[in-house]
């Protein structure tokens, strides 16, 4: 009677997927405090808040929505773009906050022209900032959402393994069965590696457009009256 031949990377697997937990458990320890479907070293925030990053007059005080004011809604939804790039989206602001006047306006005053500009350039933060906040939740909601796919991934690799390791046990079982299932079980495994590899990238995003709003504000900043 022939012996079941055994898988080759079968026995990497079962080390791998060891290792797989382990190093979730020492992931999820890293992390700063969350629910349990996230999976990130940076701690969670779910909302900015736009007082952290702005120091000018408070947009919830503006009497007009930052999308009323059509210029201001064109540069906040391309600046915010998925598909704009970052030089672009600054370049674009940047144009914006220079085409302001400079000059004082003698029918309306000093102080009410530098309210104009201050109001402008206040709508122009309340659109980046809600445009930014919108897409940092799909981005954290898309992180969350992979996280459950790879806790629930690593359930299925287990029980994999634990029927595998029972079917090599038994003398009596079919070969080919056998090696399907091995096989089935080295693709999944590496189907788990493969996305737990690309976490820390999309970990980055919700940084990283903090980083993008933030560097607009200060070229805002720079010019409010």
């Amino acid at each position: 009677m022939s012996r079941v031949r055994p898988f080759a990377p079968l026995l990497l697997g079962v080390g791998f997927t060891l290792a797989l937990f382990a190093a979730t458990e020492t992931e999820a320890q890293r992390a700063a405090a969350g629910p349990p479907d996230w999976p990130c070293v940076q701690r969670l925030i779910p909302e900015l808040a736009w007082g952290t990053i702005w120091t000018g007059p408070s947009p919830e005080e503006l009497e007009q929505a930052w999308w009323e004011d059509e210029e201001v809604g064109r540069v906040a939804r391309f600046a915010t773009s998925r598909s704009t790039p970052e030089e672009q989206a600054q370049a674009r602001v940047r144009e914006f906050v220079e085409s302001l006047p400079e000059e004082k306006d003698e029918e309306k005053g000093e102080e009410q022209a530098d309210e104009e500009v201050e109001r402008r350039l206040t709508l122009l933060f309340a659109g980046l900032f809600e445009l930014t906040n919108r897409e940092r939740r799909r981005t954290i909601d898309g992180i969350r959402s992979a996280s459950r796919a790879q806790l629930a991934r690593l359930e299925t690799i287990s029980g994999m393994v634990d029927e595998l390791e029972e079917r090599r046990a038994d003398e009596s079982a079919d070969a080919a069965e056998v090696e399907r299932l091995s096989e089935s079980l080295f693709w999944e495994q590496r189907t788990f590696q493969q996305r737990q590899q690309a976490l820390p990238a999309m970990c980055e995003q919700p940084y990283l457009l903090e980083e993008k709003l933030s560097r607009m504000v200060r070229t805002i900043m720079a010019r409010m009256p």
